[in-house]
């Protein structure tokens, strides 16, 4: 073959089959895990590098599409890359190149035995999620979706010999096969009992469905990627099986798994189905409000550090759905400017979200191979142990928080500025909510930046709280290389929106048909409508920061030149100041906790003034588990013991079954 006849479809297959032949080498390898960790790992973020650049060159060419001899009789698989595809790969390809860097590092203490299973199911996860994005027919989607479930599953369980890890890994399972219901039923709505041969999605593109039932596909996959997402009320597997999984697995699921479960809302939504109706986007646009302020309450209120990321992903998830609602509403009323801004934020912010997480968590990891503690309230100080990672997170912290000149600000102040720049629309109701809607996204920014003060200072700043700290050890090589990848994303991507938003046209082009490209032609500013109404330029902004420090410095130098002295921080009066005088994880939270009392299952125990012991303990509980998924539970229990009821292990029973049911099916026919 010519290498002119290489198109981006062959490469991306290459590297999803050198992904599944390095988990094979790696489960052969298991006696020699220092060739795992040192080659394996490494050349798999190779092959994650090389799937960016191919979805990077596949962002501006034609669809490319291929039939596979394989599947079922009649039913071969089909695989397709277009824009929207291109760009997810890019997501999964810069993301998993850092997580599989860091991954060489991470898991060289493993067991060998352990580490060649892991090393397995990991490659099986990566090639998974890319075959989800490659997938171009209902079975080839389902087939993806569910290696990517299965293969997840197998890693958050990877401590399996703890109870509560396997019970995360049952809760996650669940409620991913129950969404998975809800995709295959959508897909069954929209091939509309066609024939064998209307599973291709280029068939599903032609179907024309009513108003009824496109909303009835619509609804099944909200349903069904929204379980995948986290999206309330579904989102309950997820701050269960984050932080159960190890780090590098925590980072691909947050920053990487839970992005196909957006690709898939926009694929049916503005690609399958051929119309979008404005409640559409009123539905969509209510739920990630309400997922993204539950989020942060209750990221606002943990103290376990994996646990305040997990939740910080369901506000993410919030954030992009409000994107995706506010796309469907513009479109579906022929603002096709707006909805191109709009998902344009929507995508930037996958983008973002993708780096900055991954980094995060990462980074926990980082600190529990250093301490082996998740606790916050048990951390502080390590800045003085761990600069790396600690300069290395707080670059993720600022670009979560949404602070200019990184990442995380671009993406909201695109998604405000959708808000703030929409005309009045033919409905009078959604124009009301629009405006209350911009001021509960500023409230969840502003209240993700308090969670990440208390994540960062509580693990970072002040004292160590436990002795065991003072023996804590930096990031290695290979875990700092992976960490750095990511905080030079977040930087690079927040100083360069101009350049990101002219890759993201072929997408909007293709999902809304209009892009943002007229509106970036000076890369030094980013104009989302004009100029003079809302403009940003993060390289003047960066150098006006570095300008006013540069003064600061130069003239404390000049004015106080020779009277400089170091002493001890102010005392209040207390010269002997301990750990526990520092802020809590607990009580940072505790203004949140009070303002948002009834969103809370608050469990609290307090010392009263005669023991001998003083003991506190809090804790905030989710109501949705306790109101919704509790009294399921019971009742499937219940369900179970009566039908247990029907099996007693005995022969003459079950021929009795059996002949009764004969009786009744003849008595039909």
């Amino acid at each position: 073959m010519n290498a002119l006849d290489i198109l981006p479809l062959d490469v991306a297959g290459v590297v999803i089959l050198l992904w599944l032949a390095f988990g094979l080498f790696g489960l052969a390898l298991h006696r020699t895990p220092q060739l795992i960790t040192r080659i394996i790992f490494p050349l798999g973020a190779l092959g994650a590098l090389a799937l960016a650049g191919t979805g990077l060159w596949a962002l501006d060419a034609a669809p490319d599409v291929a039939v596979l001899p394989l599947g079922l009789p009649d039913l071969p698989l089909h695989l397709r890359l277009d824009p929207l595809a291109a760009f997810f790969l890019i997501l999964l390809g810069g993301a998993s190149f850092g997580v599989s860097l860091f991954s060489a590092g991470y898991f060289r203490s493993m067991a060998g035995n352990t580490l060649g299973l892991l090393c397995l199911e990991y490659h099986v996860f990566l090639a998974s999620m890319a075959l989800v994005l490659l997938a171009d027919d209902a079975y080839m989607f389902m087939v993806a979706w569910e290696t990517m479930a299965l293969s997840s599953y197998f890693l958050v369980t990877t401590d399996h010999h703890v109870p509560d890890i396997r019970k995360a890994g049952f809760l996650y399972l669940l409620v991913a096969h129950v969404g998975a219901i809800g995709i295959l039923l959508s897909f069954g709505v929209i091939q509309g009992g066609h024939g064998i041969g209307a599973y291709t999605f280029a068939a599903m593109r032609e179907a024309h469905l009513s108003a009824f039932w496109s909303s009835i596909a619509f609804l099944l996959a909200l349903f069904g990627f929204g379980a995948k997402a986290g999206v309330l009320p579904l989102h309950v597997w997820l701050p269960e099986a984050h932080p159960a999984a190890p780090s590098p697995i925590s980072a691909l699921m947050s920053g990487v798994m839970l992005k196909t479960a957006i690709y898939g809302i926009l694929r049916v939504t503005f690609d399958l189905l051929g119309t979008q109706l404005w409640w559409w986007g009123v539905l969509a646009l209510a739920l990630g409000l309400i997922t993204a302020v539950f989020g942060v309450m209750f990221a606002a209120v943990q103290g376990d550090m994996k646990r305040l990321l997990a939740y910080s992903s369901i506000e993410n998830i919030g954030l992009l759905l409000v994107g995706i609602g506010l796309t469907i509403i513009f479109h579906a009323y022929g603002k096709d400017a707006l909805a191109a801004l709009s998902l344009t934020a929507a995508l930037y912010h996958s983008l973002n979200h993708a780096f900055f997480k991954s980094l995060l968590f990462i980074g926990t990891g980082s600190i529990l191979h250093a301490t082996g503690e998740r606790n916050m309230g048990r951390l502080g100080g390590l800045i003085r142990k761990m600069p790396w990672a600690a300069a290395l997170m707080l670059i993720g912290v600022l670009s979560i928080s949404g602070l200019p000149p990184f990442n995380g600000f671009v993406s909201e102040w695109l998604l405000l500025q959708a808000f703030l720049l929409s005309p009045g629309l033919p409905n009078s109701y959604i124009n009301m909510l629009i405006p209350v809607a911009a001021a509960v996204i500023a409230l969840a920014a502003a209240l993700a930046a308090y969670v990440m003060v208390k994540f960062y200072g509580i693990i970072f700043l002040g004292q160590h709280r436990e002795k065991a700290l003072e023996h804590a050890h930096d990031a290695g090589t290979w875990e700092r290389t992976g960490l750095g990848w990511l905080a030079l994303g977040c930087v690079a991507l927040g100083l360069a929106p101009v350049f990101v938003i002219r890759q993201l046209d072929p997408v909007t082009q293709m999902l809304v048909g209009q892009g943002l490209g007229n509106s970036t032609s000076n890369w030094l500013f980013l104009a989302p409508v004009d100029v003079e109404r809302a403009s940003y330029s993060p390289v003047y902004f960066l150098l006006a920061v570095l300008g006013v420090m540069l003064v600061t410095l130069l003239a404390v130098r000049h004015f106080y030149h020779g009277r400089l002295r170091r002493g001890p921080a102010w005392d209040c009066g207390f010269p002997a100041q301990t750990a526990r005088m520092q802020d809590t994880a607990e009580g940072f939270g505790q203004p949140i906790r009070r303002i948002f009392e009834p969103f809370f299952k608050i469990e609290s125990e307090l010392p009263s003034a005669f023991d001998t012991h003083p003991r506190y303990h809090g804790r905030s509980d989710d109501r949705i588990w306790f109101a919704l998924y509790l009294p399921v539970k019971h009742i499937t229990e219940k369900l179970s013991s009566w039908v247990s009821l029907l099996q007693h292990g005995r022969i003459h029973l079950y021929l009795t079954y059996t002949f009764a049911t004969l009786l009744v099916l003849l008595a039909f026919v």
